[in-house]
């Protein structure tokens, strides 16, 4: 749970926000209330504060940004997390989609490419009382020393889907990746059943910023 004083700040926003994601098609409640739940406020800059809660992306740094909520909503709600579940997230940014992965009892590890962002991430979970294991490193790669993994999440846009994150499942979980050009990705959801077979759906079009590493873009 979000701790004290954090937890009470534009909390009418807070509920609108969930209110408007829901009328764009979020139906599992789950995800409703980590929207509602985690103050987004918190994962932008001072200045920007007061756009917190518009359904829409922020810069947040190193030419990054935080996603809007409901592309949030839509791959937490795609990934259909359990309590317990083991997730890794693939770009942590800052923070905001581990937070919601936490509030919803998920075990969350994340990898961050830039450094600035994974130190500010890190410290900003920790004052809000989440405990997310976080890796300053390649995400395209995965973090193997705890794999495998119920749910792997890719918070930006790949060029082809990343093989070393396939292998990272668990037998009947699920990846989701965005996959596609640079300017508009189609949301990918892989989930392993078995140990050698897998399906693929392809789901809606999202833009992320590029997924850049080894197994993404130069």
């Amino acid at each position: 749970m979000v701790k004290g004083k954090n937890n009470r700040k534009f909390l009418s926003r807070r509920k609108k926000l969930a209110n408007e994601v829901k009328t764009k098609g979020i139906k599992d409640h789950r995800v409703l209330q980590a929207i509602e739940g985690i103050p987004r406020h918190l994962f932008v800059d001072s200045a920007l504060e007061n756009r917190a809660y518009e359904d829409s992306a922020l810069p947040i740094g190193c030419g990054q940004t935080i996603s809007q909520p409901y592309t949030v909503a839509a791959q937490t709600e795609q990934l259909n997390v359990q309590e317990g579940d083991k997730v890794l997230e693939i770009g942590t940014g800052s923070g905001y989609q581990a937070a919601i992965l936490c509030f919803m009892g998920a075990d969350v590890y994340s990898v961050e490419r830039h450094e600035p962002l994974y130190l500010k991430a890190r410290e900003r979970l920790k004052e809000l009382g989440y405990r997310p294991q976080l890796k300053y490193g390649d995400g395209t790669l995965g973090w193997s020393a705890y794999a495998p993994y119920n749910k792997i999440v890719v918070t930006a846009g790949a060029p082809v889907v990343p093989e070393d994150l396939v292998s990272q499942l668990t037998v009947g979980g699920i990846l989701l990746v965005p996959v596609g050009e640079q300017d508009v990705q189609t949301m990918t959801k892989i989930t392993r059943t078995g140990e050698d077979s897998f399906e693929q759906e392809q789901l809606s079009q999202f833009k992320f910023v590029p997924l850049i590493g080894k197994k993404g873009w130069d």
